[in-house]
């Protein structure tokens, strides 16, 4: 979650909104020319407002098959973090899930519905691809790659990644049009990160180990091997992280995404180029924001967001970043967390905490607890961000379900964890001159008393979408003790729009 340092603010967003049409075409990591009759795209994708109760698609505190995902309130008002794990995500075995890290004064909507409408996009886009591919003449291939196919012909593996990459940013960029267009939300000012993975399983192969004894053929042992193909789109500074194992059976961090920032070179060549200005402040030196040419204004951390149409005209994009990865047997677990996890916990002690966990249903719940320590502990007198976790384990397995409920957690219901009150507003918060006594990325003020005696958590997290506009919480991330805020100031020329 993110924040700015300004009150007023309203924006100016698109008068129609245009709802995408999801065409009634077969769908699967690969489509062959033939009509296939078992399942149509236009069965597998459901209605958005049917979502909900899509099986096996989790997306508020609990777990699935392979995953477990907790997400907790910060101190600056309505959480404003979203994340996803979709299983049976196409008919072949494939997983989707996906973190969502919104800013600005809409941030939480937009986050909701960017996780609630990509992957949908993602699946129209790839059920293009594939079709204006096979259209062309191409060899088609099915969603489960052979692995003697792979050895045969190598250039099968780069037309699904070519497939998959194509999808990806075609999906973004649909995303970010919608949200452009939306008649009832207002991006201007507000937008969110994304950090999405498709796991693709290839099909099992057996090798048999023969060896000869004494003229006598004798079966030594039955492998099984299983690989996965891993693609990663994201944008914005939300991240994913892999546990795994090195050669001497020990657990290391992988960084899977690059934090899209504006002091990467790249970044900001692009910005500049586009009129856009990059600088840091001068009581957080290390944290270059992204300004108006015209305003110093809105100071946005991120160099890739959805939303925030205010600077898409002076170079902050929507285009993700895509990478493909090959999944070894020695590959354990993927964490996806937004910046208020890693504002506080390195690569190598998120990988520590999850493996560490007593059940793997309890791993993201730890990891956003020890979150919560250390933002109490380092930043005492700062506002804690929202954290969500996705802990995706690549080997498919969890707890037994009597474990699980031992955890007090439930897939179909949403568990709070109550030993303190993170969505109370804080009204002792008062600004005050900044300060470099602590950190840099510090800003304090008069606010001392921290988060209470006990680790802060939130309020119930919502299940309905419905319930999101009517609630009474108001985003508070330019109020009050901050770190390093998404935003800093709204622009002058925009005010802030009441919520429908």
């Amino acid at each position: 979650m993110g924040g700015c340092v300004s009150t007023s603010s309203r924006s100016t967003s698109g008068s129609m909104g245009r709802r995408e049409e999801v065409s009634p075409t077969c769908c699967g990591i690969g489509f062959c020319g033939q009509k296939r009759t078992k399942r149509t795209f236009s069965d597998h994708v459901i209605a958005l407002h049917h979502l909900p109760s899509v099986p096996n698609r989790v997306f508020t505190n609990g777990k699935s098959r392979s995953s477990c995902i907790f997400t907790q309130q910060g101190r600056k008002g309505i959480n404003q973090d979203a994340m996803i794990v979709w299983e049976d995500f196409m008919p072949e075995d494939v997983t989707f899930c996906g973190v969502f890290d919104g800013h600005g004064p809409h941030g939480h909507l937009v986050a909701r519905k960017v996780r609630d409408a990509l992957p949908l996009k993602l699946l129209s886009s790839m059920d293009s691809c594939q079709s204006r591919q096979n259209g062309s003449g191409q060899t088609c291939f099915k969603g489960s790659l052979k692995a003697a196919d792979l050895e045969k012909d190598v250039s099968s593996e780069e037309r699904l990644n070519s497939l998959w990459r194509e999808a990806f940013m075609k999906s973004y960029k649909a995303m970010d049009k919608e949200l452009r267009s939306h008649p009832n939300l207002d991006c201007f000012c507000s937008g969110s990160t994304a950090v999405t993975i498709v796991k693709q399983v290839n099909e099992t192969k057996a090798l048999l180990l023969l060896i000869f004894i004494n003229c006598l053929l004798i079966l030594v042992d039955f492998y099984h091997f299983q690989g996965s193909n891993l693609f990663m789109g994201y944008i914005g500074d939300s991240r994913a992280v892999m546990g795994s194992k090195d050669n001497n059976d020990s657990m290391v961090a992988i960084q899977l995404t690059v934090d899209l920032k504006p002091d990467l070179p790249r970044e900001a060549e692009r910005i500049k180029r586009c009129k856009g200005r990059v600088f840091a402040l001068q009581d957080e030196p290390e944290v270059c924001r992204v300004w108006l040419p015209f305003d110093d204004a809105p100071g946005l951390a991120m160099a890739r967001a959805f939303g925030d149409f205010c600077l898409k005209e002076y170079g902050v994009i929507s285009m993700p970043e895509f990478s493909h990865r090959l999944l070894t047997e020695k590959d354990q677990f993927i964490v996806l967390a937004s910046d208020g996890v890693w504002d506080v916990l390195s690569n190598e002690e998120v990988v520590e905490i999850v493996s560490s966990a007593p059940s793997r249903s309890s791993a993201a719940r730890m990891l956003v607890d020890s979150a919560a320590r250390e933002w109490k502990l380092k930043y005492p007198t700062s506002k804690m961000d929202d954290c969500a976790v996705v802990c995706f384990f690549l080997d498919g397995k969890m707890d037994s379900e009597s474990d699980y409920e031992e955890q007090g957690f439930s897939s179909a219901t949403i568990q709070s964890y109550h030993s303190g009150n993170a969505g109370e507003s804080d009204d002792s918060c008062h600004r005050s001159e900044p300060s470099l006594q602590r950190n840099f990325t510090v800003r304090p003020s008069e606010e001392s008393e921290g988060f209470g005696n006990g680790i802060p958590h939130p309020e119930e997290f919502e299940g309905n979408e419905d319930t999101v506009a009517g609630e009474d919480q108001n985003w508070l991330g330019l109020e009050g003790v901050t770190r390093v805020n998404s935003l800093i100031q709204l622009p002058r020329f925009s005010e802030e729009r009441p919520n429908p």
